[in-house]
């Protein structure tokens, strides 16, 4: 994977960027004013972020995989320690698709009827690969999806969900709190 030097991330003009990005030179970027990129982030080829006027904001220590998605107009927060597998879509805006007025971005606003809603993945959500995101969601803290799966409504802290739309499977482990304090701590002698 090829991948933007720091020179070709501050030309592009992103809100901000943190420190030891890894970012494939094959990502797409659309509205690069309106996206923060924390620290130790890594955007893996053939994804595509586009940002409306609510921002996309990505945290420390965050992996979007291949060939995903973060599209919308409202705000996606991606927090801390947070895993996109590869091939998942995140919405925070979507078309009405009941018949009642028309559909996609070359209309006109007064004919569409557009969903906007903020969407939130928390600390250590991990999102199984092909998973769909819907507008309006806030998936808790240490959440896990399962592969394939539709998100609608929000996901209780850490719960392991699946299905379509998703259900609740079980119970997660709270242990990588733990981990994350080992980490920090190892990390601060780094």
């Amino acid at each position: 994977m090829g991948l933007l030097s720091r020179q070709c991330l501050d030309e592009m003009g992103f809100a901000s960027v943190g420190a030891r990005v890894r970012i494939s030179d094959k990502a797409s970027f659309y509205g690069c004013g309106n996206i923060s990129i924390g620290d130790d982030v890594r955007i893996d080829d053939f994804c595509v972020l586009s940002a409306g006027p609510g921002g996309i904001f990505i945290g420390k220590h965050v992996h979007v995989a291949v060939f995903s998605s973060l599209i919308g107009a409202e705000r996606i927060v991606l927090e801390d320690f947070s895993n996109i597998s590869s091939r998942v879509s995140i919405y925070s805006n979507t078309d009405d698709f009941s018949g009642e007025c028309m559909t996609n971005p070359t209309i006109p606003e007064r004919f569409v009827n557009v969903r906007k809603a903020a969407v939130v993945v928390g600390r250590h959500v991990v999102i199984g690969a092909g998973t769909v995101i819907l507008p309006g969601v806030t998936l808790g803290e240490g959440v896990a999806v399962g592969a394939l799966s539709l998100v609608k409504d929000d996901l209780e802290d850490f719960g392991v969900y699946a299905g379509i739309p998703v259900r609740y499977i079980r119970p997660r482990s709270r242990k990588v709190l733990e981990v994350e304090k080992e980490f920090m701590a190892q990390r601060a002698v780094w």
